[in-house]
C-alpha cells in the first residue's frame, strides 16, 4: 500500500489525554494517548520555495490530531486511529498516512509498556 517516490514528515510522541476504551472507568477517568504520525507528500516545491504554505504545517496539524485525541470518545483505539487519518488526509497535499495510536495505560492485568494500532490510509480510493 506504500506510494513509491514521496517524501516523509514525521511526528510522533505526540501525548494528549483523551477518554477513549470500552471499560466505564475509562470514559470517566480518562488517560494519556501517544500518537505518531508519518505523512507521505511530495516536498520538493516546499523545498525550493522555502515557504510554509508549499508543505503541512505540523505545528497546525498537532493542533487537530491533539482535538480528535481529546474530543469525543470512543471504544476502540482502532476507530481513533482513523479519525486521526481522515483529518491527516484532509490536506490534500498528503498521499498517504500511517497513524499509530499508543495505550500504554490501557486496562490489562499483566505486566506491559504498550499497546498500540497502526493504520495506514491512502488518498487512493477517497472520494473527491
Amino acid at each position: 500500500m506504500s506510494v513509491p517516490n514521496l517524501d516523509e514528515i514525521q511526528l510522533t510522541g505526540l501525548t494528549v489525554f483523551g477518554r477513549h476504551g470500552v471499560f466505564a472507568h475509562e470514559r470517566e477517568n480518562g488517560q494519556e494517548f501517544v500518537i505518531d504520525l508519518r505523512l507521505h507528500l511530495e516536498l520538493a516545491d516546499a523545498a525550493a520555495s522555502d515557504d510554509v504554505v508549499d508543505t503541512v504545517h505540523y505545528g497546525e496539524l498537532a493542533e487537530h490530531v491533539a482535538a480528535v485525541v481529546a474530543g469525543e470518545p470512543v471504544n476502540l483505539i482502532e476507530t481513533l486511529a482513523q479519525r486521526i487519518a481522515d483529518v491527516v488526509l484532509a490536506d490534500p497535499k498528503v498521499q498517504q498516512v500511517d497513524v499509530t495510536v499508543h495505550k500504554p495505560h490501557a486496562p490489562i492485568a499483566l505486566t506491559f509498556s504498550d499497546v498500540s494500532v497502526t493504520i495506514s490510509r491512502s488518498r487512493q480510493g477517497m472520494p473527491q
